[in-house]
């Protein structure tokens, strides 16, 4: 661990930082098991108390895992790379791709999906407002979990009105066919026109963190999509949590005029 004479980090803060810089250079790599407390207390010339607190840290963080009965691991990410904008280029989902099963594939990533519920039930607020509707209005619903080389890793609930789920019957069904929820849509006469995207960042809640499998101190990001077609009319809102973990949004657009 290198230090200088003026470092005020904690004692603690040093040691997580330098298992961290170990762990982003590959000299502890991805399930690894880290030393354990007294060792790492004789390695850094600590106290065990100073070696637990560095380690609980790091686990707060997110870059260790501890398994009971078995010791403290370097946590093994699976990141799939959400491309904006081209995961939902038209000449894919026309195609007959599923967009995620699809984009996982191009990343060397297994995809899979599981339904939660498919039904009528109230709309939330955001839903409501995003679809012009009243809050508590009747809308229908398809809630899934999406996995990621088998660990969970996104829960997302798409809401149409109830007047779109009768055009496009699919969307009742677990399976939507090639193309998905889009292709059936656009086949309704709904050209799909344009999509925002609204994300924000924060700690799960309590059902979040069993449902995806979340490690201690691993944040979500909460996207809200709003799908319109070419006459401005929202035709699908999404709202998902994804596994911070497990997830790099990358956007790529034209600078603006």
């Amino acid at each position: 661990m290198t230090t200088g004479p003026t470092d005020a980090r904690p004692l603690q803060v040093r040691i997580a930082d330098d298992i961290r810089a170990k762990i982003e250079v590959g000299d502890l790599s991805a399930s690894e098991k880290i030393p354990t407390l007294d060792a790492l207390a004789e390695q850094y010339l600590c106290s065990v108390g100073a070696a637990r607190a560095a380690v609980d840290l790091l686990k707060q963080q997110g870059m260790l895992i501890t398994r009971q009965g078995s010791g403290t691991y370097v946590r093994e990410r699976t990141i799939a790379r959400r491309h904006g904008m081209d995961r939902y280029s038209r000449s894919r989902w026309a195609s007959g791709e599923a967009i995620l099963i699809a984009e996982a594939a191009r990343q060397g990533h297994e995809a899979s999906q599981l339904i939660r519920f498919l039904g009528v039930a109230p709309a939330p607020a955001a839903v409501a407002e995003r679809l012009g509707i009243g809050p508590g209005d009747q809308v229908h619903v398809r809630r899934r979990t999406t996995l990621i080389d088998g660990r969970p890793n996104q829960l997302a609930d798409s809401y149409y009105t109830l007047a779109l789920a009768d055009e496009v019957p699919a969307i009742k069904q677990e399976d939507t066919g090639p193309g998905g929820g889009f292709a059936r849509i656009e086949e309704a006469g709904h050209r799909l026109g344009r999509i925002r995207e609204e994300i924000t960042v924060r700690m799960p809640r309590g059902p979040e963190v069993s449902a995806l499998q979340l490690p201690e101190g691993t944040p979500v990001a909460e996207l809200t999509r709003t799908v319109y077609d070419i006459s401005e009319q929202a035709v699908e809102v999404m709202l998902a949590v994804i596994a911070g973990d497990m997830v790099t949004f990358d956007y790529a657009f034209p600078v603006p005029d």
